[in-house]
This record gives C-alpha cells, sequence and structure tokens, in this order.
C-alpha cells in the first residue's frame, strides 16, 4: 500500500514541476523554469538510485540505470526539460505499471474477498452463527440466497440454483438436486438451501483454491528473470551507442538524447503485466495456472498424455442404452429397475436410480426386496414381481438359463431387467466417453499440440473400446503409477509434455511432466497438490481454453519484449544521428513505454473461442455413447 502510495506521489512531483515549469517557460521566465524543472526531477531520480542501490546489495543490475543516467546526464548539461520528461515518463510508467497489474490481479483479488468467515448452522435446534473453523463433516449449514457456500457439501433440499461464475466461469447459474454434491465458493442464486458439510472449510474446494492463487500471485515470469540477466547487455550497448555519437559528433547533447531514448523500465515490467494478466483471464475461465512458469510451459507443449477415467471419461458408471422386450418400453423398464435399485447402495445402482430421476421418471417405493451383494435384487414395484441384477442372477431368478446371444461390450456393465417372471430387458451401463471429446482433441492439435497419448490403469479391450475413433497417436494401458512416470519421461525426449489426470496413481506422473494438470473439481487431492495446472470445473474443454490464453499471453508478453526493444534501439540510432533532440526522445520513449503496457493488457481479453463441451452430458442430459462416437 505505501510503495503504491509512493508512486502516486512521485507521478504527481513529476506531473507538477513539468507543468510548472512548462508555465514560466511561455512566460518568459527560462531561468525559473529550469529551476522547477530540476526541482520536479530530484525526488524521482533520489528515487531511482535508491531502488539502484538497493537492487545492486542484492547482486541485481536492472535497467533502471539507463533511467538514472539519462536523467543524471540531461540536468549535468542543461537540459533541464528532456530531464523532466524523462522523470515524467518514468514515473509515470511505473504508475501505469502499478495500475496495469492491479487491473490484471482483479479477477483473482475477488476470489480472496469472497472467503466467507461465519456461516449458519443448525445446532440443537435452532441457527447458530459459527467461525469456519468450528464447522465439521456432517454439520447442517443454511445457505441463503445471495451466500457463498463456505465448505464443500451434499445439497440436502430438493434443489439449488447455484452461480458457478467464480469458479468456473460459467455465466449461466445451475441447478442441483438432493445429494449433488456443491463446491465451497459457489453463490446461491435461488432460495435458501440446506447443505450437508463433508469436509472442514481448511480442506474444501474454495480454501485450496484460495491457498493456490496466492501461490500463483507470488511467482516471478521466467521471462522477467530472463530480461534481468541480460539486462548488463543493453546497459553496455546503450553506454557504447551514447559515447560513441558524443566521440563522433563531438556533441554531448547526443549522448544525452540516446540515453534519454533508452529508458526501457516500464517495458521490462511490461512482460509480468502480461502474464499476469494471463494468470487471471484463465481463472476467470475456471483453469488455475500455479505461476507465470507453468503459463509459459503450457504455452510451448507438444505432446500429451491424458488418463481415461475421470478424465476422457465421467468415472463413474452412466446408463449407454436400453433394449426392450415385450409388453414394456424403454422409459417404463427404467423406472420398474430405478424403483427397485433404490433399495440398493451398490454404484451401479445408484447410477441407474439417476438415470431415471434426469429423465424425470416418477419413483415408486419397492417392497419385499432382497439383494444378493454384487449380483442383484428382486422384490415388488406397484404389484410386480421385478429382477434387476446381472443376466445369471436374472436368470436364475426366474428360472431361465443365462442367454448366450446377449452382445457384451468392452468396459459396459449390462443389467437385466425382469417382470413378473419374464424377461424385460437390459440397461446398458458404461463410464462413457464425455460429449464432445473428438472435437475438443481437434482443437488441441490446431492449437500446437502434435502427439495425443492415452495413459491408463484399465485394461487394453476396454481403453480400445472408449479410444476408438479418436484418432491417438498411442495407446498406453494396463499401466501402474511407475508406468505412467515412465511413459512421461520417455515422451519428454520428444518435446514438452502435459499430463492430464484426476487420481492418486497420476500424481507423479503430474510431477514429472513440464505441465501436469489436474481435474481439480473432482479429483484427488494428491494429484490437484503435483500439478502444476488445476481445472477447477469438471470439464475436459477448459484445456483446451487454458492452453489458447497462455499462448497468447506469452505470445503478447515477446511482442512487447520485440516491439519496444525495436523502437528503443531505432530511436536510440536516430538519436545517436542526431535526428532526435533529448525532448523529442523522451517524448518518443514516453510513447513507447505507454503502448508496450497497454498491450500487455489485451491478455485480460483473450478469448478462447467456443469449444465443445466436455461436462459430460450433452444439452438434452444424454450421455455420448462409445457406438455413437465411433460412428
Amino acid at each position: 500500500m505505501f510503495h503504491n502510495r509512493l508512486k502516486t506521489i512521485l507521478l504527481a512531483i513529476a506531473a507538477l514541476g513539468l507543468i510548472c515549469g512548462g508555465v514560466f517557460w511561455l512566460a518568459g521566465f527560462a531561468d525559473l523554469a529550469a529551476w522547477v524543472w530540476t526541482a520536479g526531477v530530484l525526488p524521482i531520480l533520489a528515487a531511482l538510485i535508491f531502488d539502484i542501490a538497493r537492487s545492486l546489495a542484492k547482486g541485481e543490475i536492472g535497467l533502471d540505470i539507463v533511467a538514472a543516467l539519462s536523467m543524471s546526464a540531461a540536468l549535468i548539461f542543461g537540459e533541464t526539460l528532456a530531464a523532466a520528461v524523462v522523470a515524467l515518463m518514468y514515473a509515470g510508467g511505473t504508475f501505469l505499471e502499478s495500475f496495469a497489474e492491479g487491473r490484471a490481479r482483479r479477477e483473482m483479488q475477488s476470489l480472496l474477498s469472497r472467503v466467507a468467515r461465519t456461516a449458519t448452522l443448525y445446532r440443537d435446534g435452532q441457527f447458530q452463527d459459527v467461525p469456519l473453523e468450528e464447522i465439521i463433516p456432517n454439520d447442517l449449514l443454511l445457505i441463503r440466497q445471495g451466500e457463498v457456500a463456505p465448505v464443500d457439501g451434499t445439497l440436502e433440499s430438493a434443489q439449488a440454483m447455484l452461480d458457478q461464475s467464480a469458479l468456473t466461469g460459467e455465466a449461466m447459474p445451475v441447478r442441483l438436486a438432493r445429494g449433488m454434491q456443491v463446491m465451497s465458493g459457489v453463490t446461491n442464486a435461488g432460495a435458501a438451501f440446506n447443505l450437508r458439510a463433508t469436509h472442514p472449510a481448511a480442506d474444501s474446494t474454495y480454501a485450496g483454491i484460495v491457498r493456490l492463487v496466492e501461490a500463483a500471485q507470488k511467482s516471478k515470469a521466467p521471462m522477467a528473470r530472463l530480461a534481468d540477466k541480460y539486462s548488463m547487455l543493453f546497459l553496455a550497448v546503450t553506454v557504447a551507442l551514447a559515447t560513441a555519437a558524443w566521440w563522433f559528433a563531438g556533441d554531448p547533447i547526443r549522448a544525452v538524447a540516446v540515453l534519454v531514448v533508452a529508458t526501457p523500465c516500464p517495458l521490462i515490467l511490461a512482460v509480468p503485466a502480461a502474464l499476469v494478466a494471463g494468470l487471471s483471464r484463465a481463472a476467470r475461465l475456471g483453469v488455475l495456472i500455479k505461476g507465470a512458469k507453468p503459463l509459459e510451459a503450457m504455452a510451448r507443449i507438444t505432446t500429451l498424455i491424458v488418463d481415461k477415467t475421470g478424465t476422457l471419461t465421467i468415472g463413474h458408471p452412466q446408463l449407454v442404452s436400453i433394449t426392450s422386450k415385450g409388453a414394456f418400453g424403454d422409459a417404463e423398464i427404467l423406472r420398474l429397475a430405478a424403483s427397485l435399485d433404490q433399495a440398493s447402495q451398490h454404484p451401479v445402482a445408484e447410477a441407474v436410480v439417476a438415470a431415471a430421476q434426469s429423465r424425470g421418471a416418477r419413483l415408486s417405493v419397492p417392497t419385499e426386496v432382497i439383494e444378493a451383494p454384487g449380483e442383484g435384487l428382486a422384490g415388488v414395484v406397484d404389484g410386480r414381481r421385478v429382477v434387476v441384477g446381472g443376466t445369471k442372477f436374472v436368470a436364475a431368478q426366474i428360472g431361465l438359463a443365462a442367454s448366450d446371444e446377449i452382445p457384451q461390450v468392452a468396459g459396459a456393465v449390462l443389467v437385466a431387467v425382469a417382470v413378473d417372471g419374464k424377461p424385460a430387458g437390459q440397461l446398458v451401463m458404461a463410464d462413457a466417453l464425455r460429449s464432445g471429446t473428438a472435437e475438443l482433441l481437434a482443437g488441441l492439435r490446431r492449437n500446437g499440440v502434435a502427439r495425443i497419448v492415452l495413459a491408463t490403469g484399465d485394461r487394453s479391450a476396454v481403453a480400445e473400446a472408449v479410444t476408438h475413433g479418436l484418432g491417438l497417436d498411442a495407446v498406453h494401458a494396463d499401466l501402474s503409477p511407475d508406468d505412467k512416470l515412465r511413459l512421461v519421461l520417455s515422451e519428454r525426449e520428444g518435446g514438452p509434455v502435459m499430463m492430464v489426470g484426476d487420481g492418486v496413481n497420476d500424481a507423479p506422473a503430474l510431477a514429472a511432466a513440464d505441465v501436469g494438470v489436474a481435474m481439480g473439481a473432482r479429483g484427488a487431492a494428491a494429484s490437484a497438490e503435483a500439478a502444476d495446472v488445476v481445472l477447477l470445473v469438471d470439464r475436459l474443454d477448459r484445456l483446451l481454453a487454458g492452453i489458447v490464453v497462455a499462448r497468447g499471453a506469452r505470445r503478447i508478453a515477446v511482442q512487447s519484449v520485440v516491439a519496444g526493444i525495436g523502437l528503443s534501439v531505432a530511436g536510440m540510432v536516430a538519436a545517436a544521428f542526431g535526428y532526435l533532440t533529448p525532448v523529442q526522445g523522451a517524448v518518443l520513449q514516453e510513447v513507447i513505454d505507454v503502448a508496450v503496457i497497454l498491450n500487455a493488457l489485451r491478455a485480460l481479453r483473450i478469448e478462447p473461442g467456443r469449444t465443445a463441451k466436455m461436462a459430460g452430458r450433452d444439452d438434452t442430459g444424454q450421455v455420448t455413447t462409445m457406438h455413437e462416437l465411433a460412428s
């Protein structure tokens, strides 16, 4: 805060000195104008020399030295107006940079400002406002309209309308049903609802995001360090050119003009401004990049290694097709099976119930339920005897031999349904490929990813079936965590590698990759910790958006360097040959510095374009099947 205030004061002094001196000069008091301009320069020069001394004490040599030399030389040789313009340029450039960086961080700061301090808790039959630290798993919270969910939890009310834009960048509110997961940090955009805490506040999604944001803000861009590394070279070239101009022309004013034009301090600050703006833009799109180094690495990726379960696929069983027999239609078979499956906690049974509820089926309460764990259930639904489970279990329950004609799909589970002692149909359940995957992979290839490889611990037959038709360069199955790690190291020999995963078994490979990307919305904490990039929403299309932003931010940063240095060198040469006076050179450099800083801010407006939706379902709520993708 004090540092920013000091920049404002110095800018005001420089501007006041230049304006007042100009008034006296126009009034015919040239000597008084020179004194006023000098008075306006000295505080800025003193602050600059202090900063240079502090940097030298740390062993750092920056281009601020050129600014100090230009102001000092201008004062010594009586070019007080040029010195005043340089002082205003330097003070204005650092102020503008501070403003630009503040704007670039605004979206990240908005995350931090949204952290709730208290929560409304049901306790002893009444509401109580308690500090977040007191919330423990299984506590029941009330989230009123407009409030932010303070912890991760499950929805206890019938439904909730949530604004997830702060986390995911999704503009439209989403509607969640009872039992669905609610991420901390989302805003209640509808009626009040009850939330059952599943994590303490310190371990919730939003707390983890805040910690990652704070770490990202403290990072320093490799390109900025590169500029510092070669500052001595630029300084030497500047001094040599200024000395040569003075020597051959015999005019010290030419040397002053060269030094004035070669004052690119705000230019160097524009590089991290572009990268920080890129981090902010990516965060708005649901891609949290843990610093400038991963951002730059992300922009150079040529190989993508992607996990299957939970990454290319949804990560849990989904209904992909229904085959009906006899008098019952697809909808009725699903309703009867789901009604009975309400009595089971098996993952496939829960998936059947979820599929029926998503299609609006009115489920009945089953009676006389008998469950064979891991095999199936039998019971009565609306007066009908219903059996649901594996083909052998259902066949045995109705006194028939198991059919050998039922086609089997690699990676799929077949759920047989019988009603009143007769086969009624089958439900095909599978960990379905996310909709839009083929479009996403094509988009990645258009954005510089030349090689895409699947790495999974699942069986080869399953991996081949799920990825059929996607045009992957290689499919590696039956991999252990060590195997994935070795695969990443092997692929790195051909260029920068990005690894995407969501499980604990992916953490070693994520850490070894040039850029590790974790599916943070539902992935394991170990993978999110090991990764360089976290997708804040369970949608893989954000990966493409992140790459587009990273490439755009790096391109803008390079543009700032090339354009700024190029124009400065051209101006230095012109000044050395006497085509620019010190005052003209100072004005030119002011224009250059302001232009490149404003150019850096363009990273805030990078638009990744329309990408395929990867929420696991399409807009109609239907899951894309492996057969549909293959065709």
